[in-house]
């Protein structure tokens, strides 16, 4: 097994437990000077929408307001013969991304399907107020915001897809099903993308580490550190493909630099919390979907989701962790395209 340097060694106690499997370190966020109300960020990640986009906030009863990137079908989403309208797809981005990234290819794509598409920022995230706490949030109030924004701004149950930690976000949501409607609207399904596990992200460190230890330094000084911000090439080497162009993971690599102005989760509390709850008899359609070249999430994390929602999990070969902004990106598309046509055919 390769030696860590000393700063590397430091730096991996910011994600491994004490000992296997118990939770994550967590990294203390800067102090932050505490705020009476929430600070409104509505420049600092600029994206320049596509065609047929549109930016608004949605606000929350706290008073904080969620960006929302919204594309509507090019004709109206009932096919002839009267079809069924086509269920609303609700977007959620994991650490360091926000609604753009899935603005760049899929909302395109699957609104062209006849989709309505909706692509959130999370609080703290992208163009999204930021709370006066140290962390954006917890699972709980994540899922809360999600569940505000569909019951007051989506007619039709949706599908929920997350991406990463987004993905651990729409779990959650899943546990609450079987709970008030009034607080979590029902769903008409499911997709999770590089999905972060159901009892969170300790298992992939520690198989990285104990089989992967150059990789688990890696990973550890681009995320738990903030590295990729500033390394081009690792930037590349933890969310895309070999093959993507250098001027084009610089542009993402400056979004995600402005994307995130507080951590989604406090990662000690999180882990704590997991695994997410358990659903018996569930009724919600769920598509599991990895990827072979994924730098973050291992096969067998991707294997563990699967498991715990008794399904088959789909691995797509040649494409990377940020599968919806890879340069194969219409691979993962086609594929939860299929899955959605077989959910709701025309």
């Amino acid at each position: 097994m390769a030696m860590a340097t000393p700063a590397a060694s430091a730096t991996l106690t910011l994600l491994l437990p004490a000992s296997p499997p118990m939770r994550l370190r967590a990294r203390r966020p800067p102090a932050r000077t505490s705020r009476s109300r929430p600070l409104l960020l509505r420049a600092s990640c600029a994206y320049a929408l596509r065609e047929g986009q549109s930016q608004r906030f949605h606000r929350l009863p706290c008073g904080l307001d969620l960006e929302v990137i919204a594309q509507q079908p090019p004709a109206p989403a009932t096919g002839g013969g009267g079809a069924a309208a086509r269920p609303p797809l609700v977007f959620v981005h994991g650490s360091f991304h926000a609604a753009w990234c899935w603005a760049e290819h899929w909302l395109p794509f699957f609104s062209r399907a006849g989709f309505p598409c909706y692509a959130l920022s999370l609080r703290a995230q992208g163009e999204s107020s930021v709370p006066p706490e140290k962390v954006a949030g917890t699972l709980e109030t994540h899922t809360g915001d999600i569940a505000d924004f569909i019951r007051k701004e989506v007619s039709l149950p949706p599908v929920l897809i997350g991406h990463s930690f987004g993905g651990l976000i729409v779990q959650q949501y899943i546990s609450c099903l079987g709970g008030s409607e009034l607080l979590h609207p029902k769903l008409a399904g499911a997709v999770l993308v590089c999905s972060v596990p159901p009892s969170g992200n300790s298992g992939l460190v520690w198989r990285y580490l104990l089989t992967k230890p150059v990789a688990a330094i890696k990973v550890t000084l681009s995320l738990a550190a903030k590295r990729f911000a500033n390394s081009l090439s690792l930037c590349k080497e933890t969310f895309f493909s070999p093959e993507m162009d250098d001027d084009l993971v610089q542009r993402y690599q400056g979004l995600m630099k402005d994307s995130s102005k507080l951590p989604l989760f406090d990662l000690r509390k999180l882990n704590a919390s997991l695994p997410v709850a358990s659903v018996p008899n569930n009724t919600v359609n769920i598509l599991v979907v990895g990827a072979s070249s994924d730098f973050i999430v291992d096969a067998e994390g991707l294997s563990e989701t699967a498991r715990f929602y008794n399904v088959q999990p789909v691995c797509i070969e040649g494409i990377a962790h940020d599968m919806m902004l890879d340069c194969s990106w219409d691979k993962g598309a086609g594929i939860i395209l299929s899955w959605l046509e077989k959910l709701t055919p025309r």
